[in-house]
């Protein structure tokens, strides 16, 4: 199948609409049976498909004998359906959330158990886009890839406050991985720490994840085989750590202007 039709099939046109348009993009303007020849619509369905497009404001016709039919613009038609369907992405996002999160809360043990490098920073990002106003994180270590998928979201959430606490340096692939010089780059809020082989992100106050995984034993690079995620929604349990972790932010940044000052 024409993979534009393929597309148009995907976003409510039928296949004869599909084929009807796709045609017509190339002839401009043309009569119905022509544009059931180029098609491959039978003569007996023309008319009712390129009724469908009129409806659907994807062509127009003109009077005349015989009535001649007018392919509006790609850009103009597929603009215009490409905007309703992600407001109706973004409507459905909000009224599914707010009935996962509501599912969420009546859950009785809300601690889950993640395997995988690619399901575990799936779920630091779902945390992290879920998060209305803070984001915490101590990071002991990252997994490949993983530094440039949190400053990405990170970047997107432009309006939550973000704060790091991470090792100066981990080892990816047997190579070192310089964590807080990567997100200083990219204008992410870090500071140096003395972090253990864990990593800890806080949403909100609320929520948690506790991810761990193995080293080898000679360069301590990661083994993201061995990693093990732990999902904890006891909002209890995340603010007693968002508070440790606020506490250790705060003696380290007031250790720094203390050394200021002195150096001054």
């Amino acid at each position: 199948m024409d993979e534009n039709i393929s597309v148009l099939k995907g976003i409510g046109l039928t296949m004869y609409e599909a084929q009807a348009y796709v045609t017509l993009t190339s002839l401009i303007s043309s009569n119905a049976t022509e544009i059931a020849e180029k098609s491959g619509i039978p003569r007996s369905k023309i008319y009712d498909v390129l009724k469908g497009l009129i409806q659907k404001n994807y062509i127009y016709v003109e009077d005349g004998r015989p009535l001649t039919y007018t392919v509006r613009s790609p850009v103009e038609v597929l603009t215009l359906e490409k905007n309703k369907l992600t407001s109706e992405l973004d409507d459905t996002i909000t009224r599914l959330t707010n009935v996962y999160e509501n599912g969420m809360s009546q859950v009785q043990a809300p601690i889950w158990r993640i395997y995988g490098v690619e399901r575990i920073i799936s779920q630091e990002l779902e945390i992290i886009t879920r998060a209305k106003t803070s984001v915490n994180m101590r990071i002991g270590f990252l997994f490949e890839g993983e530094g440039e998928a949190l400053v990405k979201v990170f970047k997107k959430r432009k309006n939550l406050n973000v704060n790091i606490l991470a090792s100066p340096t981990c080892c990816i692939n047997e190579e070192t991985f310089h964590i807080v010089k990567f997100f200083k780059d990219h204008d992410i809020p870090v500071q140096k720490a003395d972090i253990p082989f864990v990593k800890v992100l806080i949403a909100d106050s609320k929520e948690m994840m506790h991810t761990y995984t193995k080293f080898s034993e000679d360069k301590r690079t990661v083994l993201p085989k061995s990693a093990i995620g732990i999902w904890n929604k006891y909002e209890d349990i995340a603010r007693n750590y968002d508070e440790r972790f606020m506490n250790q932010l705060h003696k380290i940044e007031n250790k720094q202007k203390k050394n200021k000052k002195q150096s001054t």
